[in-house]
């Protein structure tokens, strides 16, 4: 089933076309850069444009939050927990950096 507005897009790109809105755009008659992961290839795009970060650079700076809780806290119990979260933490991170640059 196509898309119920897919006659006026096309009608908008045979407009824009006529009009010569895609003449001279940058890089055309070039080829297109390659990528490393072609079928993730706009995903990717899309995350790094919108900010996105890489989940072992979340679990970083999560970890960096704990040991700061950790400089601030008194009570041993609350540290021993801390310090577990934080060793938790470390695997986490570990592979998530290994996922990442397969």
């Amino acid at each position: 089933m196509d898309h119920p507005l897919i006659d006026l897009i096309n009608a908008r790109i045979k407009l824009a076309e006529a009009d010569g809105a895609f003449d001279n755009l940058p890089g055309a008659g070039k080829p297109l850069p390659p990528v490393d992961d072609p079928q993730n290839a706009l995903l990717n795009r899309l995350v790094r444009e919108s900010g996105g970060v890489p989940e072992f650079v979340t679990l970083s700076r999560e970890l960096e939050r704990l040991r700061a809780e950790l400089r601030e806290e008194s009570d041993r119990t609350k540290r021993r927990e801390i310090m577990r979260e934080m060793s938790m933490m470390d695997a986490r991170i570990e592979i998530a950096r290994k996922s990442y640059s397969r």
